[in-house]
This record gives C-alpha cells, sequence and structure tokens, in this order.
C-alpha cells in the first residue's frame, strides 16, 4: 500500500515538472487538451490526497468513446454526420441567396471546408503566444453580467480591440456600435469534465433541443463542475474543429518552435511545418491523412503558384518543380520522412518561393498566403466565426476579443484594415442574405459598416487589389438590391415593407461610394437616388401589372375575342386595386427619396393599361356594347389616377405638370367622334407640312451617329406610319376604295419628297473641262537615258509627299451630307414595304364594288400600292449616289488626282497616297452610308475613279507627259486601283465587275506601252476607215481631227492622238506637227 501511494506521489511531482517546463515555454496546452485539463485539476488538489484526483486523471478513452459536439465533429459507431452547409461562395438553396454573387473570386481545388481548417491553422498559429493559446493563463469567456464597465475606445465599428480584463462582464463595444442586441443569457459557459476530457471537448454535448447556449449533460457516471470557455476553445469550437486536428497543430507548433520561441508567426510556412513533422502514424487511418497532406499540398499550390502575392516568372524553375511534386501526389502520396528527398526538394523550392521580394533584394517577409484570392478565401471563415453555430442570425458577446485575436493573422495573410472593414461589410451582409433576411440587424449593421468603407475608400493610396475587391463587392451588393427594389411588389409584402427603408439606403451609399472612388464599372452608379427610385417604382408595377394580366388572361383564357372587353374591365378594377396599395403601403417609404413616387406609379399604371387598351382597339374593327362598356370603365380609371397624380403633386412646385405630361390620355370620349369627319384630309396634312418645312430647313445632317438619317426623313415616315396606323384605328369597316385613295395621296407626297432628295446638281458640274491639245517638246536625252537605266529606281525628288497628309479622308462635310441623302432614301423604302404590307392585309378592309370608282381596274388590295415610288427612289438613289462620288473624286480629292497624280513625273508622283486617302474615304463611306445603300454608292465611286484617272491621262493638261518606259508605273498602279476596289468591304463589288468597268481604261493604258510607230499607224488606220479613205490615201492627203466624243477607248481615233500628244518623244511631237499643226507646251 505504501509503495502504491509512493508511486503515485512520484508520478504527480513528475507532472508537476512537465507543467511547469510547459509554461515557460509558453506552450502548455500542446499536449491534448484533455489531458491537461485533468493536469491542472490535480493541480488544485492538495499533495496529501493524490489518489482520489489522481485516477480520473488518468482514464484515458479510446478515441471513438468520445461523444462529440452536435456540429457534427461526432466520432462514433453511428452513422457519420453530414458534410456542414459551409457559408462560402457555393450557393444555397435560398431563393434570394441564389442572386447574391460571391465577389471575390474561388480557389480551385480546396472545399470551403478545407479553407475554413486552413484558416484555423494560421489562426492558432498567430495566435500561439496569446493567452489561451500557449500562455500561462487563458483569456476566459463569462456571461455578461454588466453592460456598463466596459470603456469606449475610437475606431471603426468592426475594428478588432484588445480583449477585457476576465473582471469585467461580456459587453461588446462592437455590437453596440452596430447596433446588434446581446444575449440575455449565459452564452459560452460549458461544463468542464472530470473524466478527463476538456470544457471544449467534444463529449461536452448531447443531443438536447434546448438552447445551445444552455448547460449540457456530462456522461452518466462522472461528477460534473462548470468554467468558462477560453478564447482559444470558443475559436476551436466555432471553426467546427476536431480536437484530433487541434492537437496535431499544437505538436507541429512545438516541434517547429523548439529553440525559436521568438519567431514570428508570419515567418512560418504552415503548411510546409505540417508536412514536415506530422506523419501518417498520428492519423486514423491512411486515407485520412492522405486527404490531409492532399489539403497541404493544395494550399502551397494556391498560395506560391496559382495566386502568388509577388508575380512568377514563367521561367521559374522552383515553380514548375513544385507544381509537378504537387501534381504527382494526385497519384501517388507524397514520402515526407525526414530522409526523403522528395521532402527535400518540396522544402527547397517552397522557401525560394516564399522568401521572394517584388525587386530580387533580400527581404524578411514570408509571402505564401497573402496572395488575393487566396487570402480572402482564408479571412472570411475567420470572421464567420463570429456567428451562434445554433443560431445563425446572432453575434457572438465575444466578437471583441475573437476579432483582436484574428488581427494577428493580418501579416500573414496580408490583409489592412481596409480590407478588414471590406470582408467584415461583406461576412455580415452575406450572413443577413444567407439566413433568409431574417434578422434585420444584420442589414442595418452592414450599413454602418458601409460607412467605414466610405472613408477607406476615399484614401489617395489605395492599393489596386482593394479597388478591385471593393468594385466587386460593392457591385454585387447593388446587384442583390436591386433585384429586389425593381420587384418589390414580389418581394416584400405588409409585414417586410420596413425592409425596404433598410435596403434602399444601402444600395445608395454602396453606389455613392463606387461614384466618389471613381469607380463606375457598376452601370447605374451615376443615377441620382431619385431617378434610381423611379426605375424601381416603374420597373415593379410594370411586373405586377404584367403578372395581373397574365393570371386574368388564365382565368379567362376559353373566352372569345368579342368578350375580351370584359377581361379589360376585371383588370381596370385591379389596377385601382394595385394604386390603391402602392398609395397606401410602398409610397410611404418611397416618398423620403422621390416626392411624387405615388404620382409616378399612378402614370406607370395609366401607361400600362393604356397600352393594352389601344391594343383593344386596333384589333376590333367595330364598335360594340361590350367596347362602349369598356370604354366609360377605362374613363373612370383614368380619372381615378389622375386624381392620384394630383394629390400627390400638391407639394410640388410646378403642380405634377411635368410627370402629367407623361400620361398619354385615353380621349375616351372622341374615340367614335373623331374617325367620322376629314380624318384622311387632316391627317395627311400633317404629313404635307413635314415636306414643306424640310424644304425650307432640311439641312441633312444625320440626327445622331446611331440614327444616319435625316430629320425630316425621320418625321416623314414617322407621321406616315402614325397616319396609317391611326387609319385602321378607325372603329369602323375601311373600303378597299378608301384603302386605294389613301396610298395614292401617300404616294404623292413622298414622290414630292424624293424629288426634293435627288434635287443635288449634276455631275458635270463638278468634271473639269478639257484643256486644248499640244504637242510636247522632245525631252532631253540625259531624262531618256535615266529612265531607261533606272525604271523603278529611286525618285529624282524622293519623300515627295508627307505621309501625315494622308492618314485621314478627303471627304468633305458636303458629299457626307450626300451620304445622309442616301440613307434617307434607303430609309423610305424599308419604311414603305412596312406600311404596304399594312395597308395590303389589314384585317379592317371590307370589300368593295370590283370597279374602282375614279375608273379603271387598279391595284388589287393584296398588291403593292407603291411601285411607282419605289421606281423613283431607286433612280433617285442612282443619281445622289453619282453626284456624291464625282464631287468626292473632283473636288474633294482633287489634290491627290487631276491636281497633282503624274504630274511633272511619273516616278515621282505615283498613284500610292491617293489610294491611301481613297481607303480612309471608303472606310469612311461603309461607316455612314447604311448597308443597302452601299453596293451602289461604291460602285459610283468606282466609276468616278476610272474616269478620273483616264482624264488624267488624256486630258491632264500641259503638266503631264508620258514616255514608252512610263508604261509599267502606270499599269502596275492601275492594278492596285482596280484592287482597291474588288477588295474593299464584304464582297459589295465583285471583281467581275471591276474588270468590266475597267476594260476602257486598261485598254489606254496599253495604248501607252506601244511605239510612236505602231500609234501612229493605228491612228491613220482608224482615221481612214471612219472617212472612208484608204490607208494609201491617208498617207498621201493630209488627216482630219478626229471628234471627241468622250466615249475613250483604244479603238477610239481621239484616245489614240491624246496618247501621242501627251508623248514625250520626237516622233510624236513631228507627227503632230506635221498633220495637225499642234501648238509646242511652254
Amino acid at each position: 500500500m505504501l509503495l502504491r501511494f509512493s508511486l503515485k506521489f512520484s508520478l504527480f511531482r513528475f507532472l508537476l515538472y512537465v507543467k511547469s517546463m510547459l509554461d515557460i515555454l509558453f506552450f502548455s496546452l500542446s499536449l491534448p487538451s484533455k489531458f491537461i485539463s485533468a493536469f491542472r485539476r490535480n493541480q488544485t488538489t492538495p499533495p496529501s490526497s493524490p489518489g482520489p484526483t489522481l485516477a480520473p486523471t488518468m482514464v484515458l478513452l479510446n478515441r471513438r468513446e468520445y461523444f462529440q459536439d452536435p456540429t457534427n465533429h461526432i466520432c462514433v459507431p453511428s452513422p457519420p454526420a453530414p458534410r456542414p452547409v459551409s457559408l462560402g461562395p457555393r450557393p444555397v438553396s435560398l431563393g434570394a441567396a441564389n442572386d447574391l454573387s460571391f465577389p471575390f473570386g474561388n480557389i480551385d481545388g480546396l472545399h470551403p471546408d478545407d479553407l475554413r481548417t486552413t484558416a484555423y491553422e494560421i489562426f492558432f498559429t498567430s495566435c500561439r503566444s496569446s493567452q489561451g493559446f500557449g500562455s500561462r493563463t487563458g483569456i476566459t469567456v463569462y456571461p455578461f453580467e454588466s453592460r456598463d464597465h466596459r470603456s469606449r475606445s475610437p475606431g471603426s465599428p468592426g475594428s478588432p480591440r484588445s480583449p477585457r480584463s476576465p473582471c469585467n462582464g461580456v459587453t461588446s463595444r462592437i455590437k453596440k456600435s452596430l447596433g446588434l442586441k446581446m444575449f440575455n443569457r449565459t452564452p459560452t459557459t460549458r461544463r468542464s469534465y472530470s473524466c478527463g476530457s476538456t470544457p471544449f471537448s467534444p463529449s461536452g454535448y448531447n443531443n438536447s433541443p434546448r438552447s445551445p447556449r444552455g448547460s449540457f449533460s456530462t456522461l452518466p457516471s462522472r461528477s460534473t463542475i462548470r468554467r468558462p470557455l477560453t478564447s482559444a476553445e470558443l475559436m476551436r469550437q466555432q471553426m467546427k474543429v476536431s480536437e484530433d486536428s487541434d492537437n496535431r497543430i499544437r505538436k507541429t507548433l512545438m516541434r517547429t518552435l523548439v529553440g525559436q520561441m521568438g519567431r514570428r508567426a508570419n515567418t512560418i510556412i504552415l503548411p510546409l511545418e505540417l508536412l514536415r513533422h506530422l506523419k501518417a502514424a498520428e492519423f486514423d487511418d491512411v486515407d485520412e491523412y492522405r486527404a490531409w497532406q492532399k489539403r497541404q499540398l493544395k494550399t502551397l499550390e494556391a498560395g506560391l503558384l496559382n495566386h502568388p502575392s509577388i508575380p512568377l516568372e514563367k521561367a521559374n524553375t522552383f515553380a514548375k518543380c513544385l507544381r509537378d511534386i504537387i501534381n504527382s501526389s494526385d497519384v501517388k502520396p507524397i514520402d515526407t520522412t525526414k530522409n526523403s528527398e522528395t521532402m527535400k526538394t518540396i522544402c527547397n523550392c517552397v522557401v525560394s518561393l516564399s522568401w521572394r521580394s517584388p525587386n530580387g533584394a533580400p527581404t524578411d517577409v514570408c509571402h505564401w498566403a497573402d496572395g488575393y484570392p487566396l487570402n480572402i478565401n482564408l479571412y472570411l471563415p475567420l470572421l464567420r466565426s463570429i456567428f451562434d453555430l445554433k443560431e445563425e442570425t446572432c453575434v457572438l458577446d465575444e466578437v471583441d476579443e475573437l476579432l483582436e485575436l484574428m488581427k494577428k493573422t493580418w501579416p500573414t495573410l496580408g490583409i489592412t484594415r481596409p480590407i478588414h472593414n471590406l470582408c467584415f461589410t461583406w461576412v455580415l451582409f452575406q450572413q443577413y442574405v444567407m439566413t433568409g433576411q431574417a434578422e434585420n440587424d444584420l442589414l442595418r449593421a452592414s450599413l454602418t459598416m458601409l460607412t467605414e468603407v466610405a472613408n477607406d475608400a476615399k484614401k489617395f493610396d489605395r492599393d489596386p487589389i482593394y479597388v478591385n475587391m471593393l468594385s466587386a463587392m460593392l457591385s454585387s451588393m447593388i446587384k442583390w438590391s436591386d433585384n429586389r427594389l425593381l420587384d418589390y411588389h414580389e418581394s416584400f409584402n405588409r409585414w417586410t415593407v420596413d425592409l425596404m427603408e433598410n435596403i434602399l439606403p444601402l444600395a445608395f451609399s454602396a453606389a455613392k461610394i463606387l461614384e466618389e472612388s471613381g469607380i463606375d464599372k457598376y452601370e447605374d452608379v451615376s443615377d441620382p437616388s431619385g431617378n434610381k427610385v423611379d426605375r424601381y417604382i416603374r420597373s415593379s408595377l410594370r411586373n405586377a401589372f404584367a403578372k395581373m394580366v397574365d393570371n386574368i388572361s388564365t382565368i379567362h383564357g376559353s373566352m372569345k375575342l368579342r368578350e375580351e372587353s370584359g377581361k379589360l374591365i376585371q383588370l381596370a378594377k385591379g389596377t385601382e386595386e394595385l394604386a390603391l396599395r402602392e398609395k397606401g403601403m410602398f409610397s410611404p417609404v418611397l416618398k423620403k427619396w422621390h416626392l411624387f413616387s405615388a404620382g409616378v406609379a399612378a402614370v406607370t399604371l395609366h401607361t400600362c393599361y393604356g397600352s393594352l387598351l389601344r391594343q383593344f382597339l386596333a384589333a376590333n374593327s367595330m364598335i360594340s356594347n361590350e367596347t362602349v362598356v369598356l370604354l366609360q370603365r377605362a374613363d373612370k380609371l383614368e380619372k381615378f389616377l389622375i386624381n392620384i397624380v394630383v394629390e400627390d403633386s400638391i407639394e410640388c412646385e410646378d403642380g405634377g405638370r411635368t410627370v402629367v405630361r407623361e400620361m398619354v390620355p385615353y380621349d375616351v370620349d372622341s374615340v367614335v367622334l373623331r374617325y367620322l369627319r376629314q380624318w384622311i384630309q387632316d391627317c395627311l396634312k400633317r404629313v404635307k407640312d413635314v415636306v414643306e418645312t424640310a424644304k425650307e430647313t432640311e439641312t441633312w445632317n444625320p440626327k445622331s451617329k446611331s440614327v444616319p438619317y435625316a430629320q425630316s426623313t425621320m418625321e416623314l415616315m414617322k407621321q406616315t406610319k402614325e397616319a396609317v396606323e391611326s387609319f385602321f384605328d378607325i372603329p369602323v369597316g375601311v373600303s378597299e376604295d378608301l384603302v386605294r385613295e389613301f396610298a395614292d395621296a401617300i404616294e404623292r407626297i413622298l414622290q414630292d419628297y424624293i424629288a426634293f432628295v435627288a434635287s443635288c446638281g449634276s455631275k458635270e458640274s463638278y468634271i473639269p473641262t478639257l484643256p486644248p491639245l499640244t504637242r510636247c517638246g522632245q525631252g532631253s536625252k540625259f531624262t531618256k537615258l535615266w529612265r531607261i537605266a533606272a525604271p523603278c529606281g529611286l525618285n529624282l525628288n524622293e519623300t515627295g509627299y508627307d505621309e501625315s497628309n494622308y492618314s485621314r479622308p478627303s471627304t468633305s462635310r458636303g458629299t457626307q451630307r450626300l451620304y445622309i441623302r442616301l440613307n434617307s432614301l434607303q430609309y423610305i423604302l424599308s419604311q414603305l414595304n412596312l406600311i404596304d404590307k399594312n395597308l395590303a392585309f389589314s384585317p379592317k378592309i371590307v370589300a368593295s364594288s370590283p370597279r374602282y370608282r375614279f375608273g379603271g381596274n387598279r391595284k388589287s388590295v393584296g398588291g403593292s400600292h407603291f411601285d411607282q415610288t419605289r421606281s423613283t427612289i431607286q433612280w433617285a438613289t442612282k443619281h445622289v449616289s453619282e453626284i456624291a462620288a464625282y464631287k468626292l473624286i473632283y473636288l474633294d480629292s482633287n489634290s491627290v488626282f487631276y491636281g497633282s497624280l503624274y504630274t511633272g513625273d511619273v516616278e515621282t508622283s505615283r498613284i500610292t497616297p491617293a489610294l491611301k486617302i481613297m481607303k480612309h474615304n471608303l472606310t469612311l463611306l461603309t461607316a455612314i452610308v447604311t448597308e443597302r445603300a452601299q453596293p451602289l454608292a461604291m460602285k459610283e465611286l468606282m466609276k468616278a475613279t476610272f474616269d478620273v484617272y483616264l482624264r488624267i491621262l488624256l486630258a491632264g493638261g500641259t503638266s503631264r507627259d508620258f514616255t514608252r518606259y512610263d508604261h509599267r508605273l502606270i499599269e502596275e498602279d492601275l492594278m492596285n486601283l482596280k484592287k482597291l476596289f474588288s477588295t474593299c468591304g464584304e464582297g459589295f463589288i465583285v471583281e467581275d465587275v471591276v474588270d468590266r468597268e475597267a476594260e476602257a481604261l486598261e485598254g489606254v493604258v496599253a495604248l501607252m506601252g506601244k511605239p510612236t510607230e505602231q500609234l501612229v499607224d493605228e491612228f491613220r488606220a482608224l482615221v481612214c476607215d471612219g472617212n472612208g479613205v484608204g490607208l494609201m490615201g491617208g498617207l498621201r492627203r493630209k488627216l482630219p481631227m478626229p471628234p471627241t466624243t468622250g466615249k475613250w477607248s483604244s479603238t477610239d481615233p481621239n484616245t489614240i492622238l491624246r496618247v501621242l500628244c501627251h508623248r514625250n518623244e520626237g516622233a510624236a511631237n513631228l507627227f503632230l506637227k506635221k498633220n495637225f499643226q499642234l501648238p509646242k507646251r511652254k
């Protein structure tokens, strides 16, 4: 008996020695927590009675005999608990939550549970020197019994502060500043057990349905005491980390920090240390170890390879080696023993990658978990731990201490206070959404935190990553809010309408922050709050009205067309009820941001119902009793809605005139009469006035960049279409004779306008007059020898053109206005088809007598009414295209074509500058001219270009002369000119058309390559044949001067004569002087 007591006493002294050593190392909790808790209980027992207290201390149950807590960490023989639902970026089943997009990016290869576990490991490592984690005394979590003993300290509501003293009551400064309610019960007191488990041991829970913050039963056979949880124990509970995982972290840190207890946490590459110090024997089974090892490797991959804070070079060998090892681990686990070459390689690669600096200089900062978005995905699980596990809408009273401990992870994760404020705001808002919007305090807390975010966003030294996070988070919040507010009739009811008072300022605050911070990625940021509320009102009422229409259509889906008036009568009643609901329930809330909210709602409903009413009148050609009843009910509804607008506009400065002007009246009283008396005459008079006004004021400027038509054309066709639509709104049958008369009147007006469009001059006004024929002086022998020796050499005057002068089109404003005329003609043609179809196939047309009353069989109603107008448009389009082309070539581009091309010398004045400008001109043409008018405009431009080229070669005046050696250069220029038109656009001009139009030009160029003697012979032959004189007679007689027909070709004698006049050779000079006495050029 004495020996047994001596052994127990020796063991007790040994345990006291071990505890003192661990306290010196600030790591007393590195041993299993169930052992340490029992050990501390023994310390309170006097040494004289170690027996009764030592026995329970040595009771170590098997791992699977422990009861775990109800947060699915139970490890018992019963079926395993399901995997907990994560609050990360994965969507939940709530409808509103599906609309909330996660703004910070996902991490591939890591499950949210893996991120949560890794976050806890970083948290524990960062807090290892704090009380409750490895120091002598723990931060104890006490029930709050007094709320007035906390001193306030400055800072943002979500900013962490130093922990409170254990002697004070639980009074959260953060919860108070955010407006969150404190718990009215002891939240963190847990039972501490004498059976060997810690107060946070899994055995401290049962399946009682009572509040999770109440007391818990213990093992039946064990006596229990109560003590509060430490911050470390509370955090492990909130992070859902098992005791085994916690113990493994403690062991790893003890092994890592042996001899270097002052080492900073942000210099510890935690996944690497875990891989080095933990082996498969410390896990339950091989599969658990493999999953654990894979998580550590994936964490290293995410932090060092996929999302590094310092960008990696593509040729980094350490990164490639580490990635190969990680990829190979998917097939086979990595050997992490001490002598493993693979482990040595991993260590080498990880250390090299994590201890990099942006400029390559030595650094004392370790980067392995501070790259975006990995750091945010690790920090968010820590912030989510502030919510109670059972009551997810409640924030723990210990939030101040927990946030203060989380602050220790900032150096490792690269978190700053602005980023913390962003993340904390998002966590509060996300929790509000994910919990079904049940706790309004969370939404108000998010709004409070946005004030801190706004202050951070105004700073000038913002990090680019912070700016991206700010934009993404606020855009997500705005999008979610807009989805609720754009259909607030569906989102809220009489019990939840108060939520709008919080969601509206949240949306406005987020938009204001984006606007003031200079971030405008969200499309509605620049809208004032009044305009946004106006949009919310109109959108929600349109949606509510549409749903009401769908319900009515479903109920009365079997009714006939003539009974549809009953639907609209019922819809009018429902519209009044909807207006009353809006005025009584939502307008008082919306009026804080929009003074005329009820008036806007009434106008919107008036417009929606009016649209259906007009559709009904357009679809029913005959006035019936049902229609009359409907019109009377519509008149009553209109007066009711106008009354709401007037009442809502009493305080308005203009009396609500702005809102009332939006209401297009139904004109119920005049619907029947206005279609009977001189309707056609009055309607067409408005169309004629448009034409007469256009003749006096039209400037042919486009209405806008997106609407490249003349203002008068748009107004004309608008008036014409309105006339046709109104024509068939007459509540009587329309005869075929009336349709023909109406169509003929429209056609006369349109032809008058088309003639006005085509009155833009003629092409002859832009073509220069032909200069008199002269003969060239004989060129110098030096020039001839130079051209023979270097036909493709350097120009005599290099760089004769400044390239910068040809970087823009030469199209003048006048030519662009001609393009607008072309567009206007095509617009008339396109709208004419629609008008013709409406006139020809309207269901309101009543058959008339077979013979047209004005005599003769005219067009049938089913045929076309505007064939003559279409022909006129085709002629006018060709005429305007031709004038635009000649104006562009001969006037706008005169400096590069007729004014300078081949002047002086061919080699120094090639066509290249002209081609560059023509490309710009063609680009501008395709940008202005509509697609249907482009082919004809391109073709006419090509003809004008070939015409000016012919005129340069044959009638270029005294400044141009050519030799046979210029033929190859001119032929090359012609090929480039043809290529310009055959390749422009999307097949506007096919190559065959280009070749056909260039035949005459190619023939003239071919003449320029022939010898002078051959040209003289061909000229004589053509002249003699034309005058009926034989060739021999032509040699003896003086040749007559051939007439200038303007149709130049290789078989025209006048064309050959002009080639000789521009030939700078002695033989040509002599022939022209002898036969025609042409003067010599000066």
